[in-house]
């Protein structure tokens, strides 16, 4: 497959080809995916690996012991029963924090999600909480994602997962969010195959055009907000404490299963039916877009996955016709339309998420300006508080 009229060309470091338009290479064909990850990710992944990075973890622990005395928690980790955040949550119990688990539970968990869960929070001893959505309001947002046609239509997920982690830190006085984001898996995915889920005016612009209810309990959250307010104001810090640790997806998948029961999707993101779906289906047959690449090129530039087997495994069926028929009368289902109607609905033709309103350039003149000040108080050699 080709992006567009562009003659096809594959990376020859990782997997990347030019099914994503944005992809550079340079004179001996390495992507811009790989030469970004040498220059700004992979001394991270390597002081992880190599333990460097031990007293860095260790001082974060200390000061979110800190922070969280008198508190009965000291920390939030979103979890949502992928490997990542499953791991983050037990490390963080073996190193002695205390915290709240938080879900958003967007009505599309798989029954193993449910279990692996369940099993994680009761092996760990943590509080769970759950945020439930008004599911009249999701399923036409959900909807009305579909019908934009456009590429990232797990929005309405990921969009919420963040607000309620926000929401509970503002509760309970937490200081610090524990995310399960890190280079050592997911240094890699093009911003040309889905608009980011943090733009509060685009998921609004999307809903007023195409949907039929209004959202009135679905938890909104600006980026002004998410990135500036809360960090900024409230003094809510996001960290990833998997780039301060020896971070193997292998070894953390093993350590998950034996410790705290967790079972296996069959794919990276598959604990949500909807994800699956959309991953395994709509990207590739609306867009040409097969999230794989991204996944195992991530793996392939932190050496935990050879070149060579990727593309093997890149051969391999990850989504069997059977469960892609299953999950697509199921999702029909679920969104109240027919299974041909759906298909219509994804029939129609690609549409790139700039033809709907958004704060793309608004936010990053904000930034530009945010990084003047930065600038100056760096060259004067002042230093951000710990």
């Amino acid at each position: 497959m080709t992006g567009g009229t562009r003659p096809y060309q594959r990376c020859t470091r990782t997997i990347m080809d030019t099914t994503d338009p944005n992809i550079t290479f340079d004179a001996e064909g390495v992507s811009n995916y790989a030469l970004d990850y040498d220059q700004y990710m992979g001394k991270v992944v390597d002081r992880a690996l190599s333990g460097e990075a031990e007293p860095e973890l260790q001082a974060l622990v200390a000061r979110i012991k800190e922070s969280g005395r008198g508190k009965p928690y000291d920390c939030i980790i979103g979890v949502s029963g992928g490997v990542d955040s499953t791991y983050l949550l037990m490390r963080a119990v073996e190193l002695g924090l205390r915290p709240l688990a938080v879900h958003f539970d967007s009505g599309w968990n798989s029954e193993l999600a449910v279990g692996n869960i369940q099993n994680l929070i009761n092996t760990t001893g943590v509080d769970l909480y759950t945020h439930v959505v008004d599911w009249r309001e999701m399923k036409d947002l959900q909807l009305s994602f579909f019908k934009a046609s456009v590429a990232n239509c797990d929005i309405p997920t990921d969009h919420a997962f963040g607000w309620v982690a926000f929401d509970q830190a503002k509760k309970y006085g937490i200081k610090y969010i524990l995310s399960g984001s890190n280079y050592a898996s997911e240094s890699i995915l093009p911003s040309a195959w889905g608009y980011s889920s943090d733009d509060a005016k685009h998921l609004k612009a999307i809903q007023k055009r195409f949907g039929s209810v209004k959202l009135k309990t679905y938890p909104i959250i600006g980026r002004f907000k998410r990135h500036i307010w809360y960090p900024y104001v409230r003094g809510i810090r996001t960290e990833r404490p998997l780039n301060l640790m020896p971070y193997v997806y292998k070894d953390a998948k093993a350590a998950i299963t034996e410790r705290v029961g967790w079972r296996d999707y069959g794919g990276k993101h598959y604990e949500s039916v909807f994800t699956r779906y959309f991953q395994g289906y709509y990207l590739p047959h609306k867009f040409g877009f097969d999230k794989r690449l991204a996944h195992y090129s991530s793996l392939i530039v932190s050496h935990q996955l050879g070149r060579d087997e990727a593309l093997t495994l890149m051969e391999t069926e990850n989504y069997p016709e059977d469960l892609r028929a299953q999950d697509h009368e199921f999702i029909a289902k679920k969104l109240g339309v027919s299974t041909a109607e759906l298909e219509r609905i994804f029939d129609a033709p690609p549409v790139d998420y700039t033809a709907y309103p958004n704060s793309e350039k608004s936010w990053n003149l904000l930034l530009s300006v945010l990084r003047v000040p930065a600038r100056i108080m760096k060259s004067l050699g002042v230093k951000k508080a710990a």
